[in-house]
């Protein structure tokens, strides 16, 4: 073997093959890499029946959700106390839309009823806003989901607030998609806990409005909650009976 009489002359060698081992690691760092993956919750089910039209609209309003997920990594449960941030475990969107959506969905299919947030709509069709808090929404692969929120609708302009807080959880199989499926039937469930507010909300609005003298609340009985689903009145509606659905 040739030794080099001089550095330049060996630099001259030396370059063209540190160049070529360079590349030979780079293919072979590519040929790792893993491939972000992502997710949605949006989207009912296909083949589910969609209520008649309703004559009334509804007003989701932005759904709040705990800081500690609100980024597009999905963050999942690992141990008491302990969580891990999965780099290429994605939401489509925030998570915060990603909820509020399938909430949109949800409730727009079984009440039949248009969501009209930040849409123009006829002054004369009654409006329900509703604002959804989201408190906890934990993954626990291969064991459960946990969604729990507090939340109100009112009927616009001037009704009274009926507010509530839903417990939620559904076991899980092993894998993302299992989860992914689990947190969309916890978000069905809280949906159709704010549908039966709603249902008994637009009977209770067109009726005609009790006089000073008596008001609704003053025969209402105290709130009850709903131990086997985990909903639970936060505040009284004086204008009616409505406060929760009623236990199952």
């Amino acid at each position: 073997m040739k030794s080099c009489r001089s550095s330049r002359r060996c630099c001259v060698h030396i370059a063209p093959l540190a160049a070529l081992c360079a590349a030979a690691l780079l293919a072979s760092a590519c040929g790792s890499v893993v491939p972000d993956r992502f997710y949605t919750l949006a989207g009912p089910a296909r083949g589910v029946p969609r209520a008649a039209p309703a004559g009334f609209y509804i007003e989701l309003m932005p759904v709040d959700v705990p800081q500690q997920v609100a980024r597009s990594q999905w963050v999942v449960t690992t141990g008491p106390g302990q969580v891990d941030l999965l780099e290429h475990e994605r939401w489509s969107a925030p998570l915060s839309d990603e909820v509020g959506r399938a909430l949109s969905d949800e409730l727009s299919r079984a009440l039949g009823a248009i969501d009209v947030y930040r849409t123009p709509h006829p002054a004369t069709a009654p409006v329900f806003r509703i604002h959804v808090n989201v408190q906890r929404f934990e993954s626990a692969p291969g064991a459960y989901v946990g969604v729990e929120a507090t939340w109100s609708v009112r009927a616009l302009p001037d009704g009274v607030p009926v507010t509530c807080h839903s417990t939620i959880e559904e076991p899980v199989t092993a894998g993302y998609d299992a989860l992914v499926a689990g947190h969309r039937r916890a978000l069905q469930r809280l949906s159709d806990d704010i549908v039966g507010v709603v249902r008994k909300l637009v009977p209770h609005r067109s009726a005609p409005a009790p006089s000073a003298a008596a008001p609704a609340s003053a025969s209402a009985a105290a709130p009850r909650g709903r131990a086997g689903t985990g909903i639970a009145p936060t505040a009284v509606a004086p204008d009616s009976a409505l406060r929760c659905p009623a236990p199952a």
